[in-house]
């Protein structure tokens, strides 16, 4: 295997650790709730702290790549995620909602910054190849994703307890990071000198970019699809709990069912788009998307749910990476744009959540849900901004595969 080779896999297996590591919670809530003896406003201020540490994340993630080089950099936000998650599951055996909190706030600094880290590492390697691997990376994302919802429903199954299967997990993706870490480029990424120059201008161009409206309606798009995947990853299993009556286990299986429909449609979904469009798949995909959340909240049986959280995860599925696409063609300098509506999108996947645990917390969760339809039904007004512009299009390609490592899509 050449070296291209093997960094093309080992990153596209931490974007799968990525995954696997942002689903772990989200199954277990129910038990971490009653463990805690808190309501679910105070899960939704807990989730708030993942929020907070991602932007964190965020915010050290360049200064650490450029200071550490990418191999010791990603390898580091791995050590970090495994040392909060250990941290976590002490704390919950502690049963000390203080150090959950900091335990969360942690573990969402680790994986924002992983997030930006791998991207930037897997734009570098589509570059030196001169192919596209990122839309298989993030695939590899929403798989993780799916497999660590089933490792939550299988141990709410079995009886494991959160604190046990946190801190399995977080031995494993430590080993994993020691083990895959010489499969990455060591010093990729150092900062020219006319870049840091032209910090300022590039800073300009982006504030610019928030006074652009087609941008901002694209970012809406994002605002409804980001929305809707961070409110199923924390709020569904609940819902199926508190709502509907059944146990932690059929909960935890039903959060696995919609990873496993994001993953498929984002999979599978390329021709789609290649045959309809990036405005006529938004629209259909959101369309299915109000669909879904009408069947999950208003439906009975729990087939007809079951079908309505499929249907929820496909209108999920293709506004990230679409979104992305034509930020980077909407006008001059594409990485900017891009910044702008991933910025967007990083927003209400993180602090979505939070604010529907708020709401829930007066009129339900399944009440609360409707705010997802609503933006869904936002983003197929608004799905036109996301039109081809013919004249950047090639612009926009190239500069999509280099500098879209700013968010992840799930």
């Amino acid at each position: 295997m050449t070296s291209l080779a093997r960094t093309r896999w080992t990153v596209t297996g931490a974007f799968g650790l990525g995954g696997i590591t942002i689903s772990a919670w989200g199954p277990r809530l129910p038990a971490i709730k009653t463990s805690l003896g808190i309501d679910t406003g105070a899960i939704g201020l807990l989730l708030a702290g993942v929020t907070l540490g991602a932007v964190l994340g965020l915010v050290i993630s360049t200064p650490v790549l450029h200071r550490l080089g990418s191999r010791r950099s990603i390898a580091g936000a791995l050590l970090v995620i495994a040392a909060a998650m250990t941290f976590l599951g002490l704390a919950l055996t502690a049963a000390s909602v203080a150090l959950v909190a900091i335990a969360f706030v942690i573990v969402g600094l680790g994986i924002g910054a992983l997030d930006v880290l791998i991207n930037v590492e897997g734009s570098a390697v589509e570059r030196a190849a001169g192919r596209t691997f990122m839309p298989m990376m993030h695939g590899a994302w929403s798989v993780g994703a799916a497999v660590g919802s089933g490792i939550g429903a299988a141990c709410a199954a079995v009886g494991i307890t959160p604190s046990v299967q946190f801190i399995a997990e977080a031995v494993i993706v430590a080993a994993a990071a020691l083990a895959m870490a010489p499969g990455i480029s060591p010093d990729r990424h150092v900062p020219t000198a006319h870049q840091s120059a032209d910090r300022g201008a590039k800073l300009r161009q982006w504030l610019r970019g928030w006074m652009d409206w087609r941008l901002l309606l694209i970012g809406v798009v994002m605002l409804g699809v980001e929305l809707g995947e961070g409110s199923a990853n924390n709020w569904l299993t609940l819902a199926m709990q508190n709502d509907r009556g059944q146990t932690a286990a059929v909960a935890a299986m039903f959060i696995t069912a919609f990873a496993v429909g994001e993953a498929t449609a984002r999979i599978f979904g390329g021709p789609i788009v290649d045959r309809l469009g990036r405005v006529a798949t938004i629209r259909v995909t959101t369309a299915v998307g109000v669909v879904g959340m009408v069947l999950f909240i208003l439906a009975g049986n729990l087939w007809v749910i079951l079908a309505g959280v499929l249907l929820w995860a496909v209108g999920v599925s293709m506004g990230f990476p679409l979104g992305m696409s034509a930020a980077a063609e909407s006008g001059p300098d594409p990485a900017a744009r891009v910044s702008v509506v991933a910025s967007i999108g990083y927003f209400a996947n993180l602090a979505g959540p939070p604010a529907i645990g708020v709401l829930a917390e007066s009129v339900g969760i399944l009440h609360a849900l409707w705010v997802v339809a609503a933006l869904f039904i936002a983003a197929f007004a608004v799905a036109g901004s996301l039109g081809r512009r013919p004249a950047a299009s090639e612009p926009a390609v190239a500069v999509l595969t280099s500098d879209v490592g700013d968010c992840r899509h799930v």
